[in-house]
């Protein structure tokens, strides 16, 4: 299979380096002039952390190639990523070129960082092809993918492109609708926004932030979401009660966001979805199950932040 990368910056070359782990032949095209040489530093920056992850068969840096034009990176692509700067007037021209120069049956996702696949789509002649395959960088390591169609995107378009991204070892967040940002970006932005406006008012040093985050809540979030955490947080009675006790809290002035009224309508929300999440597991079982995660975690980060020797 060949996959086309449209795009060679930190984002595209993390897609192309994934991919020919994976053991596809890519083809990339980037307009710069030093586009070549960037893009095979970043392949090959990234190739010793795929190794250690697990090359699948055929996995081979030499099936990479660069083409001369758009239309050369796009013939025979069964499919294409493209991740060009954050510019909405050049994502419009460029996905509409992408249209006419592939095949009618190819899908083409854009890395896109924000911008909603409705408004990208504008210029398309056909923009049922057209889906966001919003990666989190560096795209060869970390697996997130968030995967939305526009306005007119074939639904089974999304879901082919939703197939694929799993397929290649991506876990995928495949979204009802369009936002704006998407899950992860809005939810860093709003961690983002606050951490500014800390610096900015004396709350904090930029140190003690970071250090909140690893050595506190980040030490959860990889087995347990902020969702999943505060449910843990009511104790046996769970996202129910952690509402119930804690929600008027929500009208405090800790941060620079406004909080949503906490409806009846949004805690039953809030309970059903970690319920649902939670599944079969009961307290003790995601408390076990959070416990052995945050020590291999901090074990994990300790080996990490050691000193290498020889």
């Amino acid at each position: 299979m060949r996959v086309a990368c449209v795009g060679a910056g930190v984002i595209g070359g993390g897609w192309a380096a994934y991919f020919l782990a994976r053991g596809f032949d890519v083809v990339a095209w980037d307009p710069a002039p030093d586009a070549e040489a960037r893009l095979r530093r970043v392949v090959d920056a990234a190739w010793p952390a795929l190794t250690e992850l697990g090359l699948d068969e055929g996995a081979d840096r030499s099936r990479l190639s660069v083409a001369g034009s758009l239309a050369e990176a796009c013939a025979d692509a069964a499919f294409v990523q493209e991740s060009a700067p954050e510019d909405l007037e050049l994502k419009r021209r460029l996905l509409a070129e992408l249209v006419d120069a592939t095949a009618d049956d190819v899908v083409i996702a854009s890395s896109t960082s924000g911008f909603p696949m409705s408004d990208m789509a504008t210029e398309a002649l056909d923009p049922s092809r057209l889906v966001v395959g919003h990666p989190f960088n560096p795209p060869y390591l970390i697996p997130l993918v968030e995967v939305v169609g526009g306005t007119a995107t074939d639904p089974d378009v999304v879901a082919h492109a939703a197939d694929f991204y799993r397929s290649i070892g991506k876990s995928v967040i495949e979204m009802d609708r369009e936002v704006p940002g998407f899950v992860a970006n809005r939810l860093q932005e709003a961690l983002w926004r606050e951490a500014l406006h800390m610096v900015a008012n004396g709350d904090a040093t930029v140190e003690q932030i970071d250090a909140s985050i690893t050595e506190g809540p980040g030490l959860r979030w990889p087995v347990h979401g902020p969702c999943l955490t505060f449910h843990l947080a009511g104790g046996e009675g769970g996202m129910a009660h952690m509402l119930d006790h804690f929600g008027p809290s929500l009208l405090a002035p800790w941060t620079r966001l406004d909080a949503p009224e906490l409806t009846d309508e949004l805690r039953d929300a809030m309970v059903k979805g970690t319920g649902e999440e939670a599944g079969t597991r009961s307290f003790a079982d995601l408390v076990a199950e959070r416990d052995r995660a945050v020590i291999a975690t901090r074990r994990a980060v300790e080996n990490a932040r050691a000193p290498r020797t020889g």
